[in-house]
């Protein structure tokens, strides 16, 4: 293995571990911030972070328009429409669920290779990854089989949210290699998603919220909230994407794909145990499924790049 591949794969080891705890951290943040304050504290900081390190660092940033173009609406994508999807969703859904769907990344870049790059696969492929997108929406409709009508009517609203972010994001990947590929660097993707974040949530917070009532939160909020965000912020915000950046420039994108497979090992204990979160039979049986699609569809793919 070259040493450029073996870095590839521990920067997205890396990246996996800092974003399979994420979700439940982002579950337990919400306790106490309503999404959008959550998600315009969060971009604030890191775009501070980006600036800083963007001066400090004075790496390239695209001149043609094409290029920036690109560039700013990757970091729309990336920041104010997946991630605040995915805030929206981990509100009114369980962190077990968000980080059970979430994990389906790989299965719908092979979907989308099929259904829009013609990619070929075998019946085997197919039956796998059919049966992993029946998984999920097992684990999407699961509250109907146990829920009072308001909870069921936000749990599968929140469940829907996720896997909306998850389609958009498996995009947003896509386009990333292509931006990747004509020169421009991880950090600049990354400062830019955070700072366009800034730039088109923090307004929205102040149209939405009176400043009394943003003020009221922020300081009212416990210690344990604001590490969250701040976890979310440099941890699972600037370093992870700079490192999944840098590794989805090496590998292939499906290939990288692979590592959010390793995301739920280190966030379904934490849901359990920390968040207190348990687990329904058909919850456990979505589950089943989506780990057996999962496995078929994988490792037909492994043997056959082999």
């Amino acid at each position: 293995m070259s040493n450029r591949r073996l870095t590839a794969y521990t920067f997205l080891l890396i990246t996996a571990i800092i974003w399979g705890v994420a979700g439940p951290v982002i579950k337990f943040t919400l306790f106490e911030f309503p999404p959008l304050i959550f998600l315009s504290y969060r971009f604030l900081i890191s775009a501070v972070v980006g600036i800083a390190l963007l001066w400090w660092t004075k790496p390239t940033f695209p001149t043609n328009p094409g290029k920036a173009i690109a560039t700013v609406t990757l970091g729309f994508l990336t920041s104010t429409v997946t991630l605040g999807l995915l805030f929206l969703g981990f509100a009114e859904t369980t962190s077990l669920a968000g980080i059970t769907i979430s994990a389906m990344g790989p299965i719908f870049v092979a979907l989308f290779g099929v259904l829009l790059l013609r990619e070929r696969v075998t019946r085997l492929e197919t039956f796998g990854m059919a049966l992993a997108f029946l998984g999920t929406v097992v684990t999407v409709v699961e509250p109907v089989f146990a829920a009072t009508p308001r909870v069921l009517e936000t749990t599968i609203r929140g469940n829907f949210f996720v896997v909306l972010s998850l389609l958009i994001g498996v995009g947003v990947v896509l386009l990333e290699k292509v931006i990747l590929k004509k020169g421009v660097s991880p950090s600049v993707i990354t400062h830019t998603a955070f700072i366009v974040g800034a730039c088109t949530t923090v307004p929205l917070m102040f149209l939405t919220y009176p400043i009394q009532e943003i003020v009221s939160t922020l300081t009212s909020a416990s210690h344990g909230a604001h590490l969250g965000v701040w976890y979310m912020a440099i941890l699972s915000g600037t370093i992870a994407y700079i490192l999944h950046g840098r590794g989805l420039k090496a590998i292939e994108a499906s290939e990288a794909s692979l590592f959010s497979y390793l995301g739920p090992i280190f966030g379904v204990p934490l849901s359990l145990f920390w968040l207190g979160e348990t687990v329904s039979a058909p919850f456990a049986i979505g589950c089943i499924i989506i780990a057996l699609g999962v496995t078929i569809a994988e490792f037909k793919r492994k043997k056959r790049r082999h």
